[in-house]
């Protein structure tokens, strides 16, 4: 679609170029020079002007006039200049619109390898030229072409990298001629000023290439500006990249560049850029580069890292945010429950101060009418009863806060008190059963054997206690007849005791025998229930009982009828002695539950 409001300029120079035969084209295009220059720089009517001229199609014709062959254009290379000074002015500052993607990824590509081929173009023809006005001319005209370039290449950064990667540059790179040497490398350094990072995107053999000809353009040209140039490239470059500076460093095809730099004279007018480059590529340098460079690989993985956690907070962000609001929320809300609660009791202490007033109003009021109904000679006493009265409940509320204080204060100490009670009736109880068990199986052992010391102590007690308690004399006979039925009464006592004791373990043994009958009955299921031997277990007696008791009962007459040495390890209050005879007991007499065997 063609713009509206055309410089008429621009339609004239279109309509002349469609109608125009071919040979006429180029000198046509060379009135666009005119207006461009003829138009202030960085102005919107320049930009308009730009882009007529790209909407109608003149700067392609452009690009297919400087593709062609240079003897078939009418004022040969000083036209060709001129329209690759037109052309690079024209794509700089251009906004394509629609067409971006063409203009940018054909177009201007296309622009640069033609501005390329040009400059091998004249560097041929300025090599074969014999006459010296000649090579001058074309060397002026290449100066011109490589403007052009360097001006399409700084409006485009993005061309950079194509330029470095083409062919046609190294070839250009490659050339022996000092004027067009120290042209190109002026140039690239122009270029690697402007972006130096597109250097490292070429790939590593076109750089390796450009290396090597900057090097040998350094050590195998006299020139001082080609070997200035040359320098001051290769300084950039190192100091630009790492990547760069550790390749001069350590690359075998770069082995003792730095000996041969040093080797260089001394005094020339690039001595100050060659000293730099030498120091730099000193190992001490090269240290610091590499430490420095460590430490930006460690700056990146902490970037790294610091993203990451970054990037992982974000994520749990929401429910951070929602698990704040939800305890935010729950706190506020505890703080309304809180402020209602307090709200509630105050009003409730304000409606209970209103009934304590209307009722003590009430109590006044009652009071002036019971006043008033008393006869007069009565209202002492009456005041003096209800006085009492008062005094009596004071005191009896009073006496109730009191006793409940007190007992509140010792309620611990009444608890510790029932414990102690508790435990003590518990250890008591125990002790008892302790007792009564060691009394029950402890024979008889008769009196210890007393000493003669013994002897004369007893003796001596007696003596005292005879001549402190005088009595009236006891013959000889009466004091016989007495130890007598002493003995008598202490051989009865013995004699029954045994009785007793088996009449008592006959009685708990049926007690047991009952108890453990009736719990077994109360867990039998019911005969609807009872499936398999169930019934048979109340009909037939336990064999494994019998014979476990059998087996404890042996063991324990073993134990008793041992001597007295082998219980020596033994402690005092496990040892159990047991009469013989009331230990052998039959098995037919042992508890065993169910019924008799038939």
């Amino acid at each position: 679609m063609k713009p509206t409001g055309t410089d008429p300029r621009i339609l004239s120079i279109a309509a002349e170029v469609a109608k125009s035969p071919e040979q006429n084209v180029p000198v046509t295009l060379l009135k666009l020079k005119e207006i461009i220059n003829n138009t202030p720089l960085g102005s919107s009517e320049l930009k308009k002007i730009k882009q007529d001229i790209y909407c109608y199609d003149l700067i392609q014709y452009c690009l297919l006039v400087l593709s062609q062959d240079c003897s078939r254009i009418q004022g040969g290379w000083n036209t060709i200049s001129q329209l690759t000074q037109i052309l690079s002015h024209c794509c700089v500052g251009l906004e394509p619109g629609e067409d971006a993607e063409k203009f940018y990824n054909e177009l201007l590509p296309s622009a640069a390898e033609n501005f390329l081929v040009l400059g091998i173009q004249l560097q041929t023809c300025f090599i074969n030229a014999a006459k010296a006005e000649e090579k001058d001319e074309l060397l002026h005209f290449f100066h011109i072409v490589t403007d052009s370039l360097f001006w399409l290449v700084g409006g485009h950064v993005g061309l950079i990298q194509n330029v470095l990667h083409s062919d046609h540059f190294l070839h250009l790179l490659q050339a022996d001629n000092v004027q067009i040497g120290s042209a190109v490398l002026m140039m690239l350094q122009n270029i690697l000023q402007i972006n130096s990072g597109d250097l490292l995107r070429i790939g590593e053999r076109a750089l390796h290439s450009i290396l090597d000809e900057v090097i040998f353009k350094l050590f195998s040209t006299s020139s001082p500006l080609v070997r200035s140039t040359a320098t001051k490239l290769l300084l950039l470059m190192a100091e630009s990249h790492q990547e760069i500076f550790i390749l001069l460093r350590q690359s075998a095809c770069y082995k003792g560049l730095r000996r041969l730099l040093s080797k260089q004279e001394a005094g020339t007018e690039f001595s100050e850029e060659l000293r730099q480059l030498v120091s730099l590529l000193s190992p001490t340098v090269y240290q610091e580069v590499e430490e420095q460079k460590l430490h930006q690989a460690a700056c990146l993985i902490q970037a790294y890292w610091k993203g990451f956690q970054t990037r992982k907070r974000l994520k749990k962000l929401p429910s951070a945010v929602i698990a704040l609001q939800r305890s935010f929320r729950s706190k506020r809300t505890k703080i309304l429950l809180e402020i209602n609660r307090k709200k509630e009791e105050e009003d409730l202490r304000l409606q209970l101060q209103l009934q304590r007033q209307r009722a003590m109003r009430l109590s006044r009021e009652l009071r002036l009418s019971m006043l008033e109904i008393v006869h007069p000679g009565q209202v002492e006493k009456h005041n003096r009863e209800m006085e009492e009265k008062s005094a009596v409940i004071i005191q009896k509320h009073w006496k109730g806060y009191r006793e409940r204080k007190n007992f509140r204060q010792q309620r611990q100490s009444l608890t510790e008190y029932k414990a102690a009670v508790t435990l003590q009736r518990a250890a008591l109880k125990f002790l008892a059963k302790c007792r009564k068990k060691k009394k029950l199986f402890a024979p008889w052992r008769g009196l210890q054997e007393l000493t003669d010391a013994r002897r004369v102590e007893l003796k001596q007690q007696v003596d005292d206690y005879v001549r402190r308690h005088l009595g009236s004399p006891m013959p000889d006979v009466v004091s016989r007849e007495l130890h007598a039925q002493a003995q008598e009464r202490l051989q009865h006592y013995f004699m029954g005791r045994a009785l007793e004791e088996r009449a008592q373990q006959h009685r708990e043994a049926l007690m047991a025998q009952i108890s453990t009958n009736a719990e077994q009955l109360m867990k039998a299921p019911s005969l609807k229930e009872a499936e398999g031997k169930e019934p048979e277990l109340f009909l037939s007696r336990s064999r494994p009982v019998a014979a476990k008791a059998k087996q404890a009962h042996l063991t324990t007459l073993k134990h008793i009828q041992a001597p007295w040495w082998k219980k020596l390890g033994e402690e005092s209050g496990d040892e159990t002695d047991v009469l013989k005879d009331e230990l052998s007991v039959e098995l037919e007499t042992l508890f065993i539950s169910g019924t008799k065997a038939p």
